[in-house]
């Protein structure tokens, strides 16, 4: 129940003892100190992380690949009618990155930048020629064998296997990345 009523004398008299003096304040709102907040470049941090875990990452799975050997990898839960597809170059090819010639860091350097720009531009399906290693004598083909490591370690790889013979053979790789 509100009492509309202004307060008597003997109130306000009553209230003033009780309170004391009083002096007026001139702001009646406080402004909280905001702490500078500084953006995170998230981009350049995953980018940095993808560097360091393809600096770290020259063991390779398996033994070493045998020049003619066939490459084949594909993530669990791949359709066996997209692999199928893919071994068979049935899939539209709409990038190609050629290795040939490059030292294992060049070309290292060369496929983390190829497949960052495919996937920005939300391409499917790539080939990656890495050569079958004939120039390599006694060492084995040395970047067909870094890029099959390389390549399972890379989040945006979902299968990779040989290309047809048409399309380099054992010397290159059809590789279906994942969509944006």
């Amino acid at each position: 129940m509100a009492d509309d009523r202004p307060p008597s004398d003997d109130d306000l008299l009553l209230f003033r003892k009780h309170i004391g003096s009083v002096r007026r304040v001139r702001q009646t709102t406080i402004e909280p100190e905001r702490k500078q907040l500084h953006p995170v470049p998230r981009k350049t941090i995953e980018d940095e992380q993808q560097v360091l875990r393809d600096m770290l990452s020259d063991v390779f799975p398996g033994d070493e690949i045998e020049t003619g050997e066939e490459m084949l990898f594909a993530r669990p839960g791949i359709q066996h009618r997209v692999l199928r597809k893919l071994r068979r170059g049935q899939f539209s090819v709409r990038a190609e990155l050629d290795l040939h010639g490059m030292t294992v860091p060049m070309a290292r350097q060369a496929l983390s930048t190829f497949l960052q720009r495919c996937r920005g531009d939300n391409q499917r399906c790539v080939r990656i020629i890495h050569g079958k290693g004939h120039r390599s004598n006694h060492r084995g083909p040395v970047l067909k064998t870094a890029v099959h490591g390389w390549l399972p370690q890379r989040d945006e790889v979902l299968a990779f296997c040989s290309a047809i013979p048409a399309h380099g053979g054992t010397g290159a790789v059809y590789v279906l990345l994942k969509r944006r």
